[in-house]
């Protein structure tokens, strides 16, 4: 019997099968009540009623691949556990790295009181015990220091695995915890091994325990904790070497299933235990009652993300097998699947892909009140939680929203073909002829934040265009996605399946889609510049989106008072929160002279405008300046600034903005024809709002996003963006050879045949 499992059998030995959680519900009970709970995985639904978890942490995370500590993570792990503490939690450190300290220390102590004689003869290696016994006091006053400047409390608690052979020394120690963590204090375990009888390791299975795995999985039994966190150095189980790229993250850990797949490599580079033990001990503890989660210590916040029930690492769990509702699709398999649903869909013909679309719309207008009723919790959950009004604005699903897209669906269903065109016919010799017709680019992967009307924008036109699809919705809009995702496919006909237009339900399952560039033709991501620089970091697939919607309105000194107020005010307030919105305006140095800048600015004002200025416009208003021109509000508020002449205003949006879209207000043409042709952006426009730079208003029926590349597709992305093209050649046995038997013609031939 394995060291664990022995400890575990003296456990079982005097403890109920059911054990119950520290708050006195069971550990079935807390998975199964989450109907409600915010953006849990189902597979992490228990963490909802954890109060009490033991996390361990190994050598591997507290040192440095030299073996020095790791401080930064040691302080970022002391300052999640701080956190936790202060919520409510009652946490329990289980830490190694006491032999690894003790060793740097000795070997020092050794280096300064040898001769030079003596560190020319054959080192002999350090004694572990002592190592453990010098480190284990520098291990704790650091951990002391820490917590002291956090203002926490904290304790040792030295054991020998002999220890958990003594009645009194079990009956004793639940007590002692408790006791501490009434008192907020974090007791710190660590095994003694300065004064340890065992053997080397792997040489001895005798006792209860031989590792700090094992002895976390025996306290978190002992001390009835909610979940067990064994922190590694890489993200949690894999399927192979995690330095593999075939390798991929098990994020549930099915012993029928994986215990025999899993093959180990060596154990850790400084501690005794590396996976193998951590599997063990998450396995014994999993199956003995207490849930266990293995995750990555590097990252700075993830004892917190697993309390969060995001999904990352593996969990262990006794009922896992019977988790049939949670069925792992690897990434991967998404991706396959949509592509291979995308292959049937072009198969049909022109008229069944339209009759798709018309039942989206019908479904969409059908659906409408559980649609809204989802999209009220969500916007009801994003209110409490303190979020912007513009991210409100975009979340919310209106009835005139709806109406609108469902009226974009049927637009798109009314659209003439755009797969399979013909688009240029060329005779290249006597009967070979030379087609190049429009097909679609296979599988789009689409991440968007806020705004739920994008997801059916989006289907339609994957429908339409032939792709597959995959979505990544933000999480303040988890429920609103997943109805219109269940009222969109439920129309898709057998022919095509479901699993055309699938939904990535959690975040951690991005990294994994990334890597698909064998897979995934094109990622669109749809929110902040930050995401959009993350996505373009982080995948070899080619990435089609714009970042920030810096859109500028210059208002020259021919222009139309009349009509720029009317502009101004329409690209500002017709709806803040969208990319096409105004954010900076700009007015020529003569408006500020004969009233027209007062104008626009009580213009603004009444709509309830929040001016703020640049250097020149703030100090003439008198209104605070500006942190930066390059910043959207998508908010009733932006920015104002003067310049001198046309070109001032050219350099200013090629300097400050997106590239997204500009517009100047002007009678003179020469001016205009010079805005329109030297302003380097997506769209820009004479005299008219920014705000019809849309997909819909456009005529392209929707848009999947708006592009500020200068590659494959720019501005307003609709269908055409989403095709492709190849090439069909027709011959009749005609061949190379060197070119010697071939006339060449290459003669154009009416696209119609």
């Amino acid at each position: 019997m394995e060291p664990l499992q022995n400890g575990l059998h003296l456990f079982l030995s005097s403890t109920p099968s059911k054990l119950p959680n520290s708050n006195g519900t069971t550990l079935l009970d807390s998975l199964y009540e989450t109907e409600d709970w915010g953006n849990v995985d189902p597979s992490r639904a228990f963490v909802r009623k954890v109060k009490r978890l033991i996390v361990k942490v190994g050598t591997a995370v507290v040192t440095r691949s030299d073996g020095r500590l790791a401080l930064g993570r040691l302080g970022a792990l002391c300052e999640q556990l701080k956190e936790l503490n202060t919520q409510g939690y009652e946490v329990i450190l289980v830490t190694s790295g006491a032999v690894g300290l003790g060793k740097q220390r000795l070997r020092y102590r050794r280096l300064a009181n040898s001769s030079f004689s003596d560190l020319q003869k054959p080192q002999t290696e350090l004694d572990g015990k002592a190592c453990a016994a010098v480190g284990q006091s520098s291990l704790m006053a650091l951990y002391d220091t820490m917590f002291s400047q956090l203002d926490v409390t904290s304790s040792q608690l030295l054991v020998n695995d002999g220890f958990f052979r003594d009645a009194g020394f079990r009956k004793q120690l639940p007590d002692t915890v408790n006791s501490l963590l009434d008192l907020r204090v974090i007791p710190i375990f660590n095994e003694n091994d300065a004064v340890s009888t065992r053997k080397a390791p792997y040489e001895d299975s005798s006792g209860i325990f031989w590792d700090n795995d094992s002895l976390a999985g025996l306290l978190a039994l002992e001390l009835k904790a909610d979940l067990l966190v064994l922190l590694s150095d890489v993200e949690g189980l894999y399927s192979g070497p995690p330095s593999d790229p075939n390798s991929k993250l098990i994020h549930t850990y099915i012993k029928e299933k994986h215990q025999g797949e899993i093959t180990f490599g060596d154990k850790s580079r400084l501690g005794r235990g590396g996976m193998t033990a951590k599997v063990n001990a998450a396995v014994c503890a999993a199956y003995a009652g207490t849930p266990v989660i293995i995750a990555s210590g590097y990252a700075t916040n993830n004892i917190i993300r697993v309390l969060q029930g995001e999904r990352i690492g593996t969990v262990f769990h006794k009922d896992a097998h019977l988790w049939v509702n949670i069925k792992e699709v690897s990434a991967h398999e998404m991706a396959v699947a949509a592509r291979d649903a995308s292959r049937q869909l072009q198969v049909l013909s022109s008229e069944e892909r339209r009759k798709i679309l018309l039942a989206m719309a019908d479904a969409l207008e059908k659906n409408e009140s559980m649609i809204r009723l989802e999209n009220e919790a969500d916007v009801a959950v994003a209110v409490a939680a303190g979020y912007d009004k513009s991210l409100i604005s975009r979340l919310t699903l209106k009835p005139e929203k709806i109406s609108s897209l469902v009226k974009s669906v049927r637009m798109l269903a009314d659209m003439e073909e755009p797969v399979g065109k013909i688009l240029k016919r060329t005779e290249l010799a006597d009967k070979l002829i030379l087609e190049k017709i429009s097909c679609p680019l296979g599988v789009l992967l689409v991440i968007f934040e806020s705004r739920p009307d994008a997801l059916v924008q989006i289907a339609a036109l994957a429908v339409r265009s032939g792709n597959g699809l995959l979505l990544k919705g933000g999480k303040e809009a988890r429920r609103s996605n997943a109805v219109l995702h269940k009222v969109i496919t439920s129309v898709m006909p057998d022919t095509v399946g479901d699993k055309l237009i699938g939904l990535v339900i959690s975040r951690e399952e991005i990294p994994d889609l990334l890597k698909l560039d064998d897979v995934i033709d094109l990622v669109i991501p749809r929110g902040s510049n930050k995401l959009v620089s993350q996505i373009k970091d982080s995948t070899k697939i080619p990435v089609l989106g714009h970042a920030d919607g810096i859109c500028h309105v210059y208002v020259d000194k021919y222009a139309n008072i009349d009509m720029a107020k009317q502009i101004v005010r329409d690209a500002k307030t017709d709806y803040p929160a969208a990319c096409n919105a105004l954010e900076t305006l700009l007015v020529h140095k003569d408006l500020s002279i004969n009233s027209g800048l007062d104008e626009l600015v009580l213009e603004l004002q009444r709509e309830g405008v929040q001016l703020y200025g640049g250097p020149r416009a703030s100090a003439l208003l008198k209104i605070a300046e500006s942190s930066s021109f390059h910043h959207e509000y998508s908010s009733l508020a932006c920015t104002i600034e003067i310049v001198d002449v046309v070109f001032d205003a050219i350099n200013h949006i090629n300097r400050h903005g997106s590239a997204h879209t500009e517009c100047t207000v002007t009678e003179d043409s020469e001016i205009a024809e010079t805005f329109l042709r030297q302003v380097d952006s997506a769209a820009v426009f004479h005299n008219a709002s920014t705000r019809f730079c849309d997909g819909a208003r456009f005529g392209l029926g929707a848009e999947v996003g708006i592009s500020t590349s200068r590659i494959h597709a720019r501005g307003p992305v609709g269908v055409e963006g989403l095709l492709t093209n190849r090439w069909i050649l027709r011959g009749s046995g005609h061949v190379v050879d060197g070119d010697r038997g071939v006339k060449y013609t290459h003669q154009e031939l009416p696209l119609k045949a």
